[in-house]
């Protein structure tokens, strides 16, 4: 029997939960309507998906009404993240359980509104972390679970995007840390999601620095920097910052097309006004378990991927991985008809694989390696998986679709995840923004106010 599905927010993010329930869980799943400010692309999704053709598709403001009226059982939230909490409420006080893109939210308020939402409806709420999935993390996760280094006692945890991928976030709505929590939030929950995962552990105090180093408009003037074009999509020379939607069928009808319906640009220039979102992140994390993270964020390496150290009362383990070794996006000339894209660059190579045979020094590639206190290293094999994130992307989509009742059994990694490891992964960033503003450390349950 299908379970009935809305989804609210059909932006990029959407396709892939879309070519799930259309796709490879369509004899468990169906979708009944659609919800967005734009009705331009929720129209693009009805006329490119013949299993949508008839579905309704409405504004946010019929949430409750649609989901009476569809019978609608699970509500997938893939809108901006500032609304997350408001939809994520709304939609378990109309009956219908949730499936949330990370982050959860952005703010301890609305993350208050959330628990006491599900504590009050006793619905539940699904995050969808994929990181967790992909087969590296999850080895990393197996061998600390399996004691292999002893206790867990500190991590150095480093994630570099590169000016591909980092400067996307700089295009967007991203931009803007109101909507997003910045990417202490909105990225890098993946990645405190990780470590509170690999060590099974909570977050209690967060110490953090972070500022506006390299986009906007203002670090640009201090570089001596020309302003560039309003936007990206444009005739003539463009830059390596500059995407035009033009070059991407669909960023082109998903967003260039519809601009006519709510006025928003995908392809803002990354060093004009309105960047508040910082691109370079430091925290030191304690947890309950005794284990100290000092993690960084950077958002415009020359290259892209992460570096993870975990130090053990009985050895050490490190995961290092290269997911593109450079970016080469040309400078080059375009006329109103030229859609090639040739120059343009994968925007995340972790998501969408990158032939990358690496060039110079660097090598593009995964590792994980294993000593114990007086051994020599090892290298631990790690599964290759098909698809986006090393096929994590296809694990976590059977689970929240099919779930364990399908004759996987239990899964002894715990890679499924609920509102508390959401709450958990977001507690960090939210309290790293605290400590940002304030120069001071930040209790998490104090400052969070959940779960006393």
């Amino acid at each position: 029997m299908s379970t009935r599905y809305g989804l609210i927010g059909t932006g990029h993010r959407s396709q892939m939960y879309i070519d799930a329930i259309t796709g490879p869980h369509a004899d468990v799943a169906e979708l009944v309507a659609l919800f967005d400010v734009n009705p331009g692309r929720m129209q693009w999704y009805r006329e490119h998906y013949e299993a949508l053709e008839g579905v309704p598709a409405v504004g946010p403001e019929h949430l409750e009404d649609v989901i009476a009226e569809q019978g609608i059982e699970r509500m997938i939230v893939t809108s901006m993240d500032r609304f997350h909490a408001e939809h994520i409420v709304r939609s378990l006080e109309s009956g219908a359980d949730v499936v949330v893109e990370k982050p959860l939210t952005i703010d301890a308020e609305k993350a208050r509104m959330i628990e006491e939402a599900v504590r009050r409806t006793g619905r539940s709420v699904t995050v969808t972390f994929n990181y967790r999935y992909s087969p590296r993390n999850s080895a990393l996760r197996e061998v600390i679970a399996d004691g292999r280094i002893g206790t867990p006692v500190s991590m150095v945890f480093e994630w570099v995007l590169d000016t591909a991928h980092g400067a996307d976030y700089f295009r967007r709505w991203h931009r803007d840390k109101a909507n997003s929590g910045g990417l202490f939030v909105h990225k890098a929950s993946h990645h405190f999601d990780l470590a509170s995962w690999w060590i099974d552990a909570q977050p209690r105090t967060v110490y953090a620095r972070g500022g506006v180093r390299f986009y906007g408009d203002r670090a640009a003037q201090e570089r001596g920097e020309s302003a560039p074009a309003e936007r990206g999509t444009h005739d003539g020379p463009h830059g390596p910052f500059e995407l035009d939607l033009r070059s991407d069928p669909r960023l082109k009808e998903l967003y260039l097309d519809q601009e006519q319906h709510d006025g928003y640009r995908r392809d803002q220039d990354v060093f004009a006004p309105g960047v508040t979102t910082e691109d370079n992140l430091t925290a030191i994390v304690d947890f309950d378990s005794g284990l100290t993270l000092t993690y960084a964020l950077n958002a415009h390496s020359p290259w892209e991927g992460y570096r993870v150290a975990v130090n053990g009362t009985e050895g050490r383990v490190e995961l290092e991985v290269v997911e593109r070794t450079a970016v080469l996006t040309n400078t080059r000339e375009r006329g109103e008809s030229d859609g090639a894209t040739e120059g343009d660059a994968v925007v995340d190579p972790s998501a969408v694989r990158v032939d990358d045979e690496g060039e110079g020094a660097r090598r593009a590639g995964e590792r994980l390696v294993l000593q114990r206190h007086f051994e020599t290293a090892q290298e631990i094999e790690i599964a290759q998986g098909e698809g986006a994130h090393g096929g994590g992307d296809a694990l976590m989509l059977a689970e929240v679709f099919r779930g364990r009742a399908h004759g996987e059994g239990t899964d002894p990694l715990g890679r499924a995840a609920d509102w508390h490891d959401g709450l958990r992964a977001i507690s960090i960033g939210i309290c790293g923004n605290a400590s940002i503003e304030t120069g001071q450390a930040v209790d998490v349950e104090e400052f969070m106010g959940i779960g006393r």
